[in-house]
């Protein structure tokens, strides 16, 4: 359901995205309104389902995952319950940090994390490639990120 935003929403929405430990005292000087309306708003979005949710941003080599992967799956076919059945053991897997519904040439891109290649293959050999109703992976390894925004543009 889309929900309309007017301009202070829009305002209060780009600031949380490009901050979120933002304080609610600073997010009001910001927006030019005192701290009750403003949390009052923030409250309204949350509960609205338009902030779904908080989260730091890791820096994934500081944490030790050096490599980062698209991978392409395709099912052995396309009906509802081998997507359900692919669903419910891809969110099993911690690694898979993206799993996306797609149309093409394959049925899910994934966006897959590991601390190296032989820990990637391993991943794709003993979870991924497990899954019954898998029948083929393509697998692109990311060699740089030039752009990553968490941010969406509000119209």
């Amino acid at each position: 359901m889309k929900i309309k935003l007017d301009a202070t929403d829009r305002k209060i929405l780009e600031l949380l995205q490009a901050n979120s430990n933002i304080t609610n005292a600073q997010l009001a000087q910001e927006i030019g309104l005192s701290p009750a309306p403003t949390l009052e708003r923030v409250k309204k979005l949350e509960n609205q389902g338009v902030i779904k949710s908080y989260h730091a941003l890791v820096d994934m080599d500081s944490v030790g995952l050096g490599v980062s992967t698209f991978v392409t799956v395709s099912l052995k076919g396309h009906n509802k319950e081998n997507i359900n059945k692919f669903i419910k053991e891809i969110k099993d897997i911690p690694e898979v940090i993206e799993c996306h519904h797609v149309t093409g040439q394959s049925d899910f891109i994934l966006k897959m994390v590991a601390t190296d290649i032989p820990n990637y293959q391993n991943i794709m050999l003993e979870k991924l490639s497990n899954i019954e109703v898998v029948d083929n992976m393509q697998t692109t390894i990311i060699l740089s990120t030039f752009k990553n925004s968490k941010s969406v543009p509000l119209p």
